[in-house]
């Protein structure tokens, strides 16, 4: 590809629902790692890039290496809107996942955690987060509502590029869960408190948006509601903070069981 492309060529990717763009040495470093079929990656600075895979993924150095388009750091600075310190972008396939039966329990490989439910997050930073912290957790997929796509570039930017490590989908509407055999919790400041012995680790959890909370109709669909104890006269927490407690608190409950 000539350089002079490139600029319209990320341009697009950004608007493209089949393409992720990867802005950061941790986003590209997470997407291989996970198995991210690259279409392109771009550097200012290959010497500069492998050595920093060196210090931090030398299991990568290869595949960076092999991968890598080399630019001027001025075209470099163009192709998004924020360029990365660490000198590396890409543009990687989407992957696919099969949501019905990730929803029945049925997806390969097994999953073995809960699934995050987003309803109608409004940042995409703070989506990005949950979507990290719930592939730190190991669970079994994180799904959305609302008009923001989780595979925004400033989403998979918060995520460090863990959409790929684990089914991350944006669906249409709330009516995708019928039939499904998991639990539906849902995270309600007037819920019972949380005990996460008493959740079936294969629960979806449902997180309300950052103002609003539960819509009616999600409330309604829940078989519980639950809140996350805290100190009196703090009302809330950040969205990514309360997935980042429930997950947790779930993951070491089943620490302790075995």
């Amino acid at each position: 590809m000539q350089d002079g492309a490139l600029i319209p060529r990320f341009g697009r990717a950004r608007r493209d629902p089949a393409l992720a763009v990867l802005e950061g040495f941790h986003a590209v470093k997470h997407a291989l790692r996970f198995g991210a079929e690259l279409e392109l990656l771009v550097t200012p600075d290959l010497d500069a890039l492998l050595a920093l895979a060196g210090g931090l993924a030398p299991d990568l150095r290869e595949p960076l290496a092999e991968h890598a388009h080399v630019v001027d750091p001025e075209l470099f600075a163009q192709l998004v809107p924020l360029p990365p310190s660490t000198g590396v972008v890409a543009i990687a396939r989407r992957p696919h996942p099969d949501l019905a039966a990730l929803l029945a329990g049925e997806s390969e490989p097994p999953s073995r955690g809960p699934v995050v439910l987003l309803e109608n997050p409004r940042d995409l930073g703070n989506m990005g987060a949950c979507v990290r912290v719930a592939a730190g957790a190991d669970a079994s997929g994180v799904l959305s509502t609302g008009t923001h796509d989780p595979w925004h570039p400033d989403a998979l930017r918060g995520a460090a590029g863990l959409h790929f490590a684990l089914p991350v989908a944006r669906i249409s509407s709330l009516a995708a869960l019928d039939g499904t055999p998991r639990p539906l919790i849902a995270l309600d400041p007037e819920g019972v408190e949380l005990d996460p012995t008493a959740l079936d680790p294969h629960s979806i959890l449902a997180f309300g948006t950052e103002r609003e909370g539960l819509s009616a109709e999600l409330s309604a669909r829940a078989d519980a509601l639950v809140r996350i104890p805290m100190r009196p006269g703090v009302s809330s927490l950040n969205l990514a903070t309360a997935v980042a407690a429930v997950l947790y608190a779930l993951r070491l409950s089943a620490g302790r069981s075995r």
